[in-house]
């Protein structure tokens, strides 16, 4: 601080005779504008006290104003440093949980889909079971009813064969007077087993 004092004194000190000289030079020119009266003595102390409240302001610019400007801009950028650094670690963890979201998304698909696989294989497996236990009993049911037709067919044609001679007996008692009936069981017989109904 002395030694900006002290350069601001030497500087008006250097000043003052130039100043001087500049004055005399411009005497004759009074009646110009005041502000360049160099003669009035006035103006030495006003340039002096200019110079000299120029260096304390310099010297307070210098020690107090701008060392408390770069503190402050110095925390400011080591807080902004501080959140940056905080904000890259908080992104570097939720990329991370990302990472673990998303792995454990494909860990839970993969055993959603194997569970779905056995399960489609149970459904396929008590499908087949059910099919074959179905097909069994459709089997049984096609033999019991086939058994049926084959008893009522035989049933049928055995009243057929009967209706049949009877009737045939009849119609040959009618015309001829009288009918064999053995003959005409014979002669049934052989129609029938012609007709494909034996």
């Amino acid at each position: 601080m002395s030694k900006s004092l002290r350069l601001a004194a030497l500087t008006a000190l250097a000043m003052l005779p130039a100043a001087g000289s500049f004055a005399a030079e411009h005497e004759e020119h009074a009646g110009g504008m005041p502000q360049l009266n160099f003669g009035d003595p006035l103006l030495v102390a006003q340039v002096f006290w200019l110079l000299a409240i120029f260096a304390l302001l310099y010297v307070l610019m210098a020690g107090v104003a701008l060392p408390r400007v770069a503190s402050v801009l110095a925390a400011r950028r080591s807080r902004i440093d501080g959140d940056l650094e905080a904000a890259r670690a908080a992104k570097d963890r939720a990329d991370a949980a990302m990472a673990d979201h998303r792995s454990a998304t494909a860990r839970a698909r993969a055993e959603a889909q194997g569970q779905v696989a056995s399960a489609v294989a149970r459904a396929q497996e008590e499908l087949a079971v059910k099919t074959e236990a179905m097909n069994a009993k459709l089997a049984q049911q096609i033999e019991a009813a086939e058994a049926q037709i084959a008893t009522a067919r035989a049933a049928a044609m055995g009243a057929l064969r009967q209706v049949s001679a009877d009737t045939a007996a009849a119609v040959v008692a009618r015309i001829a007077g009288g009918a064999d009936r053995g003959l005409v069981d014979a002669a049934v017989d052989r129609e029938l087993s012609a007709r494909g109904h034996a």
